[in-house]
């Protein structure tokens, strides 16, 4: 049981990157930038990864959070990293697009407006620590596709 609690820990902090102590949020984002810049998944392979990186996020999350002893630990980045990877979810993988979502992905997540800062309350363990970047993440992708699209 304790290697499950050591696994959840390190993907709930996405390879210890929860544990730098300033603005551990900022880095697990900026880590699934890179992780999107340097492989380039098509379309396909996005949603892989996504559906892949939630459901890791969510059972790593939950574990985490219990052997954190708090609810939504600063350490648990796994949240971020996935938030992050929606914001650029069917998008063209180009640096402004990339940079572009990691700010407004990061804006959305910080400020928390509503409906995401609701989405969090109504929700608890695993899925409470993932779904207000989930959320983040769709808002800062619908907003790069309408700009898109202009």
């Amino acid at each position: 049981m304790r290697i499950v609690q050591s696994m959840s820990k390190i993907i709930a902090t996405v390879f210890f990157i929860g544990y730098i102590p300033f603005a551990p949020g900022t880095f697990g984002s900026l880590a699934a930038l890179l992780f999107i810049w340097l492989l380039k998944p098509g379309a396909v392979l996005q949603v892989i990864i996504i559906i892949s990186v939630f459901a890791a996020g969510i059972l790593s999350a939950h574990i985490a959070e219990q052997e954190f002893g708090e609810k939504d630990s600063r350490h648990i980045v796994i949240d971020e990293f996935a938030g992050y990877l929606i914001a650029v979810a069917f998008l063209p993988l180009s640096a402004g697009y990339i940079i572009a979502a990691f700010f407004l992905c990061r804006f959305f997540d910080i400020l928390k407006p509503p409906p995401i800062r609701n989405l969090e309350r109504m929700f608890s363990g695993g899925i409470g620590v993932m779904i207000d970047d989930l959320a983040a993440g769709i808002f800062t992708n619908i907003i790069l596709q309408i700009f898109r699209l202009i």
